[in-house]
């Protein structure tokens, strides 16, 4: 089903010319997956004529790619969008965009907030921009649009991705769990799976252009095959990524603990293209809050996959989400949660507080916690997961490793002369390099270095370079850089169901 609106819009009627030479500007709010499609939107707009505003420039389409994850997501919108209307009113012919799941969730609602708004699209209708924004160029008036399901794989649309070497690649979408604090599920749907095949395809077609690193992207990625009936599916794909040449790193973000197998362990570490990294949500070390979370594992389930995930891979970094201040956590509960991340040695910790979300279970719960105690458990369980981190850390000091880097990366890197990048446990690393530029590394460039200092976030390596070697993805990055900006890129029409069965390890190819 199509939810459908138009209004009329309250401001003059736009006088802009077509899409042929017309700006656009893409801001992006949330996590990977909201990200990637950021890429798309801005492969779409290019596609239909459009180009990228100048730095610093007022865009002729200001498209705003949104997340309602969290409470605070409406009130940076529409507070947003409330400071950008002067610059609307006085630009004739700008136009305003709203998309992804905060869009999905409120719908008609952005426009009668925010009136000024000419444009609101959904999470499963991101290739209607275009159109969309023509439409309400010509008719005047303003187009909500939200589809309730997935029709095709956002994979088909064209693509305007941000980095040259590295890439996400999304190999399915949506989410079958029904986590009591998310709303996730509903803004974007029961989980699709796309194609091996198609995976691997696009994963060939980026590593011809230059890519080395790609991030596998889902809502619970190693839930992959669900739709199909496979539950080794998703190992089959870390297995047939190994064997694409040219590929010299693989990640993937996020699993899910209660699909996590020990078939995915032994792939991670058999591959050697599939980096000795795992972000695992961890959300509650209680079994209490796990349960009322509707999360279907509980703590000694999840230190026992960290622990085989260590066996397999001693020098592994591990990084989870935890949420402080469920309703109903006591400080027994809240204890449980430090204890299992004192046992699991995170290398970071993505700690969030509660916030209540409209439509989810949760935010009808009894017994929420008071803001000050749930600001107070979260310092200590940030001092506690710092500490540890810089303790995990410290021991890197003398530590030979191999750095990928890149665009980015380090704020201050200008300031001290260093670039940054990231080893292939992901932790992120400040390498001084020298100043004669043909022999600086370019991003996407790879070299070993000697760990010298140590910070909870962040190594720092200023023993110099051993090993510099320039790879694809580095020219890949100074083609870009010396050439007019390439077209877009479109991967035909992925189509959505059920695959045909992706060949054994030893076998992989892309179908």
């Amino acid at each position: 089903m199509t939810t459908v609106a138009s209004r009329p819009a309250d401001h003059p009627a736009p006088t802009a010319p077509p899409a042929e030479g017309r700006t656009y500007q893409v801001r992006t709010h949330g996590c990977q997956m909201n990200v990637h499609d950021s890429e798309r939107l801005a492969g779409l707009l290019e596609t239909a004529g459009y180009r990228p505003a100048p730095g610093g420039a007022t865009p002729d389409v200001m498209v705003f790619n949104t997340c309602a994850v969290r409470e605070n997501a409406d009130n940076k919108l529409y507070g947003t969008l409330g400071h950008l209307r002067p610059t609307k009113d006085a630009t004739p012919g700008m136009q305003i965009a709203v998309g992804g799941c905060l869009a999905q969730k409120d719908r008609g609602e952005i426009v009668r907030r925010a009136p000024w708004v000419d444009v609101v699209f959904g999470t499963h209708n991101i290739g209607a921009l275009p159109v969309l924004l023509e439409r309400a160029r010509v008719e005047r008036e303003a187009q909500v649009e939200i589809e309730e399901a997935l029709t095709t794989f956002p994979s088909n649309l064209p693509t305007r991705r941000d980095s040259a070497y590295a890439a996400w690649v999304s190999v399915s979408v949506g989410c079958n769990n029904t986590c009591t604090f998310c709303i996730v599920p509903s803004l974007r749907g029961r989980e699709t799976d796309r194609r091996p095949g198609d995976v691997l395809a696009e994963i060939e077609m980026l590593v011809a252009d230059g890519v080395q690193e790609v991030t596998l992207l889902g809502q619970n990625v190693n839930a992959y095959g669900v739709e199909f009936g496979d539950r080794a599916a998703f190992a089959k794909l870390l297995r047939a990524c190994g064997q694409i040449e040219g590929l010299e790193r693989v990640r993937f973000t996020s699993p899910h603990p209660k699909d996590f197998t020990d078939d995915v362990i032994a792939a991670m570490a058999e591959t050697p293209n599939v980096m000795p990294q795992l972000h695992m949500p961890l959300q509650s070390g209680s079994d209490a809050v796990l349960r009322a979370m509707r999360r279907s594992y509980r703590s000694e389930r999840y230190l026992g996959i960290i622990d085989r995930v260590r066996a397999a891979m001693p020098h592994a970094a591990i990084t989870t989400d935890i949420i402080v201040g469920f309703p109903g956590e006591t400080e027994a509960d809240f204890q449980a949660t430090l204890d299992v991340a004192a046992a699991s040695r995170f290398a970071a910790s993505f700690t969030f507080q509660y916030s209540i979300r409209a439509g989810t279970p949760a935010a009808t719960m009894p017994d929420q916690i008071p803001k000050a105690v749930v600001q107070e458990r979260y310092e200590r369980l940030v001092a506690l997961v710092d500490d540890i981190a810089w303790q995990e850390n410290r021991a890197l000091v003398g530590a030979e490793v191999e750095v990928m880097f890149a665009d980015g990366e380090g704020r201050k890197d200008a300031a001290t002369s260093r670039m940054s990048g990231r080893a292939r446990d992901n932790r992120l690393v400040h390498v001084a390099v020298p100043t004669d530029p043909a022999q600086r590394p370019r991003p996407g460039d790879l070299a070993t270095t000697t760990i010298t200092y140590s910070a909870p976030h962040h190594l720092t390596a200023d023993a110099g370079l051993t090993g510099l070697r320039r790879t694809r993805g580095g020219d890949a990055w100074q083609d870009r850089r010396s050439a007019p900006r390439p077209a877009a890129v479109g991967l035909g029409l992925p189509a959505v169901g059920v695959p045909a069965p992706l060949a054994p390890a030893d076998a992989c190819a892309p179908r």
